[in-house]
């Protein structure tokens, strides 16, 4: 179950990540003003949405146990976490905290978000896995 949870998950996160997104969105999601969170909260609306149709893929066709709770619980984990990691800041902090300064300002920053997100999709399939 874990594996057919984080295989739906992950693919609806690239779905909401790169075709779904909008340039706006891609350009504005960090900036610190009222269009910059209207464009975060768009972008992690749309993971919330992508991700509540692959659970749904999830109940319907592979017939998983993924109740209403905990796939609601799921829903708010991965679009408030993404929120909070497309506000880029997190990542910049990290990157300083791991030395990888250098890694960042040479296209690092996309790879440790990129792991950021996927490391959030691991904990919402293990959780939907022991709650089901």
């Amino acid at each position: 179950m874990f594996a057919s949870l984080f295989v739906l998950l992950y693919a609806a996160h690239l779905a909401a990540d790169y075709p779904l997104q909008t340039d706006h969105q891609a350009k504005h999601k960090a900036d610190r003003c009222a269009t910059g969170w209207a464009a975060n909260l768009a972008h992690a609306g749309t993971h919330a949405v992508v991700t509540a149709l692959a659970l749904a893929v999830a109940v319907a066709v592979l017939d998983l146990p993924v109740g209403a709770l905990p796939a609601a619980l799921a829903l708010a984990w991965i679009a408030g976490t993404h929120a909070v990691i497309d506000r880029r800041w997190p990542v910049a902090h990290w990157m300083r905290l791991a030395r990888q300064e250098h890694w960042a300002q040479n296209g690092g920053a996309a790879h440790v978000d990129q792991t950021a997100h996927a490391l959030v999709l691991v904990v919402a399939a293990l959780a939907l896995t022991t709650t089901s």
